[in-house]
């Protein structure tokens, strides 16, 4: 039965989760578009609209330059649009570019050098790389970072850790060679490495140990609708009062830590599409919109620092999806362009039009399959489930 005071915690729940969706995104989709602009600008470019969200415009100014800065009504990303593109995707408008004079032909970007050009383009996965790696930098210097020291609290019974000959107590050094400052990095080296042989180095009264074993493969709900596969190998860190430190980093020890864990995100999510085209992944782990805005909204509830933190994963990923060779995105127009530098002429209007409904089909297919990934989540919205 859905009661008044049932209702008022939902919508206040939904206010919520669109307040943190919308500070996620519009950080990311804000610097991925200034970063277009600003080169842009600084290669001569006349940018005609700098728009955040698409549809019809909720409120807007012109600058000096004539650029018309606007805020639409749906918040699902922005563009930059130059004078001689035919829609946000820049795609060339050909007419309009044979209409221009000598002196507007000097702002048109399709008129620039090749490199100016791919500068301009590149420009914005390059800021969302930037940004990740700032906001990680600032969490690092500011915040610290949590290490629990890599001791093994608990075996857990018939795991692979177990059989392997794991005792409580043992102090793993390294994996493979590589050193372990952390359980959180053995963690993650165990969860990208199911069903693979690893050698790790632990410390054992005093000695070394080496202790070969395989990860174990399984699957586990991510807490949104989906599941996710993952290995491990059944230990449990020391818990309790002192098992956890802070350690506060230096602005250039924590760029380095920043650097390293934006290229952590790009090196996962390769690893995952590589993993799901041979069928080792599940597909339902992509999500769209939908999932931005629940995981938002469960991050706030837990403070600013993993809001942050969440903030630059998705910058970084959101730089990646942009490179994709796909036409339409990014590195759709960069790969136009290398052809073109090889060829050293651009490709025909036909191929170019081609290359972009292609494009436009395989974007559109992306996102009806991630909203469709996405249902179970909408179900539990508007069945009265927990949002947020």
């Amino acid at each position: 039965m859905l009661t008044l005071s049932g209702l008022a915690g939902g919508l206040w729940g939904a206010l919520f989760v669109a307040a943190a969706f919308l500070f996620v995104l519009s950080i990311v989709v804000f610097i991925h578009e200034l970063g277009h602009f600003l080169v842009a600008r600084w290669c001569g470019v006349r940018v005609s609209a700098f728009s955040m969200g698409f549809g019809p415009e909720i409120c807007s100014f012109v600058d000096r330059q004539g650029t018309r800065w606007r805020i639409a009504w749906i918040p699902l990303g922005g563009y930059v649009k130059f004078m001689d593109d035919e829609n946000g995707a820049s795609v060339p408008d050909r007419e309009a570019i044979e209409r221009l004079s000598p002196e507007e032909r000097a702002g048109s970007f399709h008129a620039k050098p090749l490199w100016q050009r791919a500068a301009v383009v590149a420009a914005g996965p390059i800021a969302n790389f930037l940004l990740a790696i700032v906001i990680f930098t600032a969490v690092f210097s500011w915040y610290g970072v949590r290490v629990t020291e890599p001791r093994v609290g608990e075996v857990i019974a018939d795991s692979p850790a177990m059989k392997a000959g794991f005792r409580n107590g043992d102090l793993i050094r390294s994996i493979d060679g590589s050193p372990i400052g952390s359980f959180n990095g053995l963690l993650r080296i165990v969860s990208a490495n199911p069903e693979r042989q690893l050698v790790i180095g632990v410390e054992r009264s005093g000695s070394p140990v080496s202790i070969p074993v395989i990860p174990e493969l399984k699957e586990f709900p991510d807490g949104i609708g989906g599941t996710m596969r993952r290995g491990i190998i059944g230990i449990r860190p020391i818990s309790g009062p002192g098992s956890m430190e802070v350690h506060r980093k230096t602005v250039p020890e924590a760029l380095v830590m920043g650097v390293k864990e934006s290229w952590f995100v790009v090196t996962s999510t390769m690893q995952y599409l590589a993993k799901l085209t041979v069928g080792k992944e599940n597909a339902n782990q992509l999500g769209g919109p939908v999932r931005i805005a629940e995981v938002s909204g469960q991050v706030a509830k837990i403070g600013l620092e993993p809001l942050l933190q969440l903030v630059a994963v998705i910058s970084v990923s959101v730089g990646l999806i942009n490179l994709f060779p796909i036409p339409l995105l990014d590195g759709g127009h960069l790969m136009f362009y290398a052809i073109e530098a090889v060829r050293r002429r651009p490709l025909s209007e036909r191929s170019q039009e081609i290359g972009f409904r292609i494009g436009l089909a395989v974007v559109l297919s992306l996102m009806v399959f991630s909203f469709w990934n996405d249902r179970f989540i909408v179900l539990r919205w508007l069945t009265g489930g927990a949002i947020g």
